[in-house]
């Protein structure tokens, strides 16, 4: 198994207290206490949040505005244009905000740009193609708080422009001060000037409250909008906001809607890919039903996927998803054959590079970001794919907590013709000729700052607990956590010393082990490892101690019901 490093949580609080004040064990209340959720009141938000938990869409900033200039639209007979995005936030704000201004009324259609066509965002293409259609008004969703001249472009050939988004502000260089396009209505939760309390929502949450607030001014009644929720669920996990305060309670609340969702689209979806309705949980979205989702806006358009979230047609809607399905079955394939050119390229030429840059000239540009971040989950470095596209290189990286990706780039501004991007993540272009130049200076400016200890992955056990605290009632306990995701991830817990009594490796493809564990005590418990089954083997040879992470479980089989650990990561002892 790959090295890491083991960091124990050290989080302090009166778990005992907490215990009793929410009946939970004093081990959930310290899991809890991990994911920064500190007070009382936060607690019982975390735990016992509800729909009448949500905040109120008129604490975004320019909400009222916003609305009034749309409901003044629908008296008026103005049409309207909804302009999104191609990734699955985008995709699914748009079918918010298409279903809202259909059920007030309004006369409005929908763009998504096309991912290598117009790039992100709204563009002065976009803009030009409304005006000429006859377009008096344009809702972004997902975009629109960066497109500064493109949206002062609108505004000269008299288009009303109202902007929802959740991206970050730019700022100026020199004064600090808010750089914002001259939209007419900015709905954007990272406003200076917000009252929102939890800023970090997606877009599609954004184009979901200002429905709400609409609804509410037609006194159109609150069901019908929370019938909306499930495309925020779906878009909150997707674009993986951290499920956290207002997004733990619309992601926990839109799966149980999931499991008997109405709408034929998404039904499609989930027996497309043989999910069971009944069982649906966030890891679904983020790596089954998300990734079909996005599969359209990667290698065809993105308007195929939003028609399947508005088709009323069951029929249709099984043929969309099906060929959602196919297009995510044969991105997953051209994934996989990159991601095993760009290993060779680091095993052959670029092992010593403390920055990865790897140029795959034939690979889908659109695939980029995804092989990135399988090279840097791989080998734990900073990671910059790059690829040929009409005119030049087109690449994408994603970092390591050590490296802020976006700095790196400033420093080799001189050589890059377009870039942006933060700390983890970032995208650019440059001239194919200058590849090796951008390869030698980032690592050159690297060699001091990044060490060989910065690319050993780091592994966060929430506590050491021994195999006799497992019970059932503690798996009880553990499963009102969830959802889990990004910032509320998955317990994890560790115990030392261990003794393998035996191991059987299972299954056709020989990617399942059975273990038999004792610790020092004697007490034993079977454990399960998902993987490759003789590589365990081999790593094992004849040691028989071995030190654990681990996640409790129930194994049900033949109606009987035992105990069991999914042991996560493993270090053998001599």
């Amino acid at each position: 198994m790959t090295e890491s490093i083991w960091m124990l949580h050290a989080k302090k609080a009166d778990f005992d207290g907490l215990a009793a004040r929410f009946d939970i064990s004093p081990v959930t209340a310290r899991i809890i206490r991990n994911r920064d959720i500190e007070d009382e009141a936060a607690f019982d938000r975390y735990l016992n949040g509800s729909l009448e938990d949500l905040y109120s869409p008129g604490l975004l900033p320019d909400m009222e505005e916003a609305v009034r200039r749309i409901r003044r639209a629908v008296k008026e007979k103005r049409r309207l244009r909804i302009v999104g995005d191609y990734d699955i936030d985008g995709v699914c704000a748009t079918a918010v905000l298409y279903k809202g201004f259909a059920r007030i009324g309004a006369d409005a259609d929908y763009v998504i740009p096309e991912r290598i066509r117009d790039g992100y965002g709204i563009n002065e293409q976009i803009i030009e193609a409304a005006a000429a259609d006859g377009i008096e008004t344009l809702v972004t969703c997902d975009n629109g708080i960066a497109a500064i001249s493109q949206i002062a472009r609108a505004k000269e050939l008299g288009l009303e422009v109202i902007i929802t988004d959740h991206h970050d502000i730019q700022t100026d260089g020199e004064t600090g001060a808010d750089l914002m396009p001259p939209a007419d209505a900015i709905v954007n939760p990272k406003r200076r000037d917000s009252r929102y309390p939890w800023p970090e929502i997606c877009g599609a949450m954004v184009a979901f409250k200002l429905i709400g607030a609409l609804y509410d001014s037609y006194g159109i009644d609150r069901q019908e909008w929370l019938e909306l929720l499930e495309f925020a669920a779906v878009a909150t996990v997707g674009d993986v906001m951290k499920l956290k305060d207002e997004n733990r309670i619309v992601v926990k609340e839109g799966l149980k809607r999931l499991a008997c969702t109405g709408n034929p689209g998404l039904k499609s979806l989930i027996l497309k890919n043989a999910i069971d309705p009944a069982n649906i949980s966030a890891y679904h979205i983020g790596f089954v039903l998300g990734p079909c989702l996005n599969a359209s806006g990667r290698l065809q358009t993105a308007e195929l996927a939003v028609e399947l979230l508005l088709c009323g047609d069951p029929a249709r809607a099984d043929e969309i998803a099906e060929e959602l399905k196919e297009l995510n079955d044969k991105r997953k394939a051209m994934t996989q054959e990159n991601v095993e050119a760009a290993a060779d390229q680091v095993e052959k030429e670029l092992s010593r590079d403390k920055v990865l840059v790897i140029f795959l000239p034939d690979c889908h540009e659109s695939l980029a970001g995804i092989v990135a971040g399988r090279i840097r989950e791989r080998y734990n470095k900073p990671v910059f794919v790059l690829t040929r596209a009409e005119g030049c290189a087109k690449g994408s990286g994603r970092s390591i907590e050590a490296y802020h990706m976006f700095h790196a780039l400033v420093e080799v501004k001189d050589l890059l013709l377009k870039f942006g991007g933060h700390p983890m993540a970032a995208g650019f272009s440059l001239e194919e000729s200058d590849i090796g130049e951008f390869r030698r200076r980032l690592n050159e400016n690297a060699e001091d700052r990044l060490t060989e200890d910065d690319f050993i992955p780091r592994v966060w056990i929430d506590a050491a607990m021994p195999f006799e605290y497992v019970t059932e009632e503690l798996i009880g306990d553990l499963e009102r956590l969830e959802p889990f995701g990004q910032g509320n991830e998955k317990p994890q817990f560790a115990q030392k010393s261990m003794t393998v009594r035996s191991v059987r490796v299972m299954g056709r493809n020989r990617n399942v082990v059975r273990l038999s564990l004792a610790n020092e005590r004697g007490f034993s418990m079977d454990g399960i490892i998902f993987g490759d089954g003789d590589a365990f083997l081999e790593e094992m040879g004849r040691r028989r101690g071995i030190d654990i992470i681990y996640y409790p479980t129930v194994n049900e089989y033949n109606g009987n019901r035992t105990l069991q650990v999914v042991v996560k990561a493993w270090k053998f002892r001599d």
